[in-house]
């Protein structure tokens, strides 16, 4: 099996995972943010504890790591304070395509072409109509929190890049960026308790589903992605990015009350088609 036929299975199954965050984080929605962040990602990085040798990287690793994954979800939360969830979430959404944009940058040996482009574009135009149903109302109110949100897509387009371009570290190392990630988020909820205290009632299931996403969603998909990431071209994997929000809609809808909007087909053969129009060299190979 080729290394990019290894990078797109890794990416399909982090796809797979990332579809189940919005299902799981829906039963979740009492519980503060930065509280269910630093349960699931502390627990995540106890499970990789078995792993603990290889956690053991040089500083700029550990700091592209933890920055990665702690920025990441710390720009998005915050961005959700600022400004509405919808509008927020479909910046966020901008980070496949900043992967394909940004790919250049980073491996010179991988310029972008016309269909990288394309594809990525098509994808965004599905995200755009399954999170935000075809309609859109961007105020200038909001600014700071559509400035965060970006900041985010950047944050994480930035780590998964970097982590392909210093990818000497092993992929177990993530764990230890996942444990130290939620230490910090721990303690940044320690510290809004502190400024503003409010009364968190925990129940079993409560735990067991932040730890589901610490195993899933929040964990097992960081170590796959890396993987993803490192084996194959990033060109085609932030093209495939954008098949997660289609299936965490589908999830929603199985699984929950959410409507089945009109847009929702048009939404999702523009992702499919993003994801055959920016893996169009695969095709062109086999030809």
């Amino acid at each position: 099996m080729s290394s990019q036929t290894q990078s797109i299975l890794f990416a399909l199954i982090t796809i797979l995972l990332w579809s189940t965050l919005a299902l799981l984080a829906s039963y979740l929605v009492h519980i503060p943010a930065f509280l269910q962040l630093g349960v699931a990602l502390t627990s995540c990085g106890l499970i990789s504890l078995v792993k603990w040798r290889y956690w053991r990287v040089n500083l700029r690793t550990l700091l592209v790591g933890v920055g990665g994954i702690f920025g990441y979800h710390y720009l998005l939360f915050m961005s959700y304070r600022y400004a509405p969830v919808i509008e927020a979430n479909l910046i966020n959404y901008l980070w496949p395509l900043l992967i394909v944009v940004l790919t250049p940058l980073y491996f010179r040996d991988k310029p972008l072409r016309f269909y990288h482009v394309l594809g990525a574009l098509l994808g965004f135009g599905g995200a755009f109509l399954i999170v935000s149903g075809g309609k859109l109302a961007l105020d200038s109110n909001h600014l700071s929190g559509y400035l965060l949100a970006f900041a985010a897509a950047l944050a994480w387009s930035n780590y998964s890049l970097a982590c392909g371009r210093i990818g000497a570290f092993p992929s177990a190392a993530v764990g230890g960026f996942c444990f130290w990630s939620g230490l910090l988020a721990l303690a940044l909820f320690g510290a809004e308790q502190v400024i503003s205290p409010t009364t968190v009632a925990l129940t079993g299931s409560d735990w067991m589903l932040m730890i589901a996403l610490g195993a899933g969603p929040l964990g097992i998909a960081f170590f796959t992605w890396d993987m993803a990431i490192k084996r194959g071209d990033t060109r085609i994997v932030g093209a495939l990015a954008y098949t997660a929000p289609m299936a965490s809609t589908g999830l929603l809808i199985l699984f929950t009350d959410s409507p089945v909007r009109s847009t929702t087909l048009l939404a999702m053969l523009l992702i499919i088609a993003s994801a055959v129009v920016g893996s169009w060299e695969l095709f062109a190979r086999k030809r």
